[in-house]
């Protein structure tokens, strides 16, 4: 993949529409009830059975939160009876245990992450009950080859707290910025200040995490590019090791907590623009990789040595350099990719305990992929992980010609080539610099599901 990223505005204008972030193919909307639990054991005995199994990667949704943030559109409970989190513990415990029976013992866990929700809702002492389940579940590979990480929101947690953090097990952290304006905080209530960041990120350095992840949201309300600016300025100057930059998707028809922002405060659509452009620019002059969506890395991180040898991959996390595993979803709303098939947890919490409390798994539907998906899946990752197709190589693991296969993904291809975004040559397709922010309008060429009325996605760019 080249390394150049050219920020042409016309050209992402006329490409921003709405459309899926391909964190798997097909995507969520293709999942369905017939998928049942029958289904889920059925897909883990299938892959236990591999000629090579699978290492593990289990993702753990923990959904609670003290206070709300009206630009959330995740799965969250807004609580302060943390009791609540402690019977939600007991059932998730449960759950790894009868998880944990489906997959044979040799099969050892590469990769953890918590989300949320909050997952330092919890207190670190249940933290460490859960990964005595999960290790007693699951059998964690040695550390050195752990990836093992959480999310925190710094209003949550002390220094001394994300040592005993490191001391659990956990490699990996992921700090919620969004944006240190205090007018921007205010306005989506979301308020902590720049010194709490600051010592938090100092405390993960001392405590030997070896990676350090920042999140920034632009296109949130009363943004200025001068006031993205200076929070960019005390970002670079922490020097996460990365950085993912979200846009903010303002859809409060759908997501009740942002009826709370004023609509006179939303900027207005070129600002987005502004913002984005600024962000490259910053980061890509102090030194950052662009990964590819809304990831950037520094040189030396293990993303972008992956980007640079060709073994990026992409999971429901995102970008990754463990996505060759069996994941397993664990909660309310988790959702897990097992051999052939994805699968997703009921939504309710309610739901979730019957489930468990009944001895069965919370698997509320799910999809097995057919030849046609695995091979879709292939193109989609090779166009979004490492921003070339190889027409030979997707040939010879699926049996096809690819130019008659995919004619009319080739077809809706050529204006995006006119446009200079991408080359079709006569062995491969390779994303241009210029088309390095286009890659999800790329992929969609080649999904055989999306129907072009669809408006559920976000947008592109």
């Amino acid at each position: 993949m080249q390394d150049t990223l050219l920020f042409n505005r016309p050209l992402v204008e006329k490409y921003d529409r709405p459309g899926p972030r391909y964190t798997s193919y097909p995507t969520a909307p293709q999942f369905h009830t017939a998928f049942a639990e029958d289904d889920y054991r059925a897909a883990a005995e299938r892959s236990n059975r591999a000629a090579s199994p699978k290492p593990l990667s289990v993702y753990v949704h923990i959904p609670f939160c003290k206070s709300l943030c009206y630009y959330c559109a995740c799965n969250k409970i807004i609580t302060h009876n943390t009791e609540r989190a402690a019977e939600y513990l007991t059932w998730l415990k449960r759950e790894v245990e009868v998880q944990g029976a489906l997959f044979d013992d040799s099969r050892r866990m590469t990769q953890l992450h918590l989300g949320g929700g909050t997952p330092t809702y919890l207190t670190n002492a249940q933290l460490g009950e859960l990964m005595a389940a999960l290790d007693d579940a699951f059998h964690f590979a040695p550390p050195a080859e752990r990836e093992f990480s959480l999310e925190v929101d710094p209003r949550t947690v002390t220094p001394g707290q994300i040592h005993e953090l490191h001391a659990l097990g956990f490699n990996r952290l992921s700090f919620g910025v969004q944006d240190f304006d205090a007018d921007v905080q205010a306005a989506v209530n979301r308020i902590q200040s720049e010194e709490q960041v600051v010592e938090l990120v100092q405390a993960a350095r001392e405590a030997g995490f070896a990676s350090v992840s920042v999140d920034l949201i632009y296109g949130l309300p009363l943004q200025t590019v001068a006031s993205f600016d200076a929070t960019l300025d005390k970002i670079i100057a922490l020097r996460p090791d990365r950085i993912a930059t979200y846009s903010y998707a303002h859809l409060p028809d759908l997501f009740k907590a942002q009826r709370l922002i004023r609509p006179e405060d939303m900027p207005p659509p070129e600002r987005k623009m502004e913002l984005l452009e600024l962000t490259i620019r910053r980061l890509t002059e102090a030194g950052y990789v662009y990964i590819g969506m809304d990831h950037f890395a520094l040189p030396e991180d293990e993303l972008s040595l992956a980007r640079e040898n060709g073994t990026l991959q992409r999971n429901f996390q995102g970008y990754s350099t463990h996505a060759d595993c069996d994941m397993i979803g664990l909660g309310n709303t988790s959702i897990g990719k097992v051999g052939d098939s994805y699968s997703q947890n009921v939504k309710e919490t309610a739901q979730y305990q019957a489930r468990l409390e009944a001895g069965r798994l919370p698997v509320m539907r799910g999809y097995r992929l057919n030849d046609d998906d695995r091979l879709r899946r292939d193109v989609i990752n090779a166009l979004m992980c490492h921003g070339r197709v190889d027409f030979a190589d997707i040939e010879a693991r699926h049996g096809i010609a690819f130019r008659d296969y995919f004619a009319d993904a080739l077809a809706q291809l050529a204006e995006m080539q006119d446009d200079g975004l991408l080359a079709i040559r006569d062995g491969d397709i390779e994303v241009l610099p210029t088309g390095r922010l286009m890659m999800r309008n790329m992929a969609m060429a080649f999904d055989a599901y999306l129907k072009p009325e669809e408006n559920r996605y976000s947008r592109t760019v």
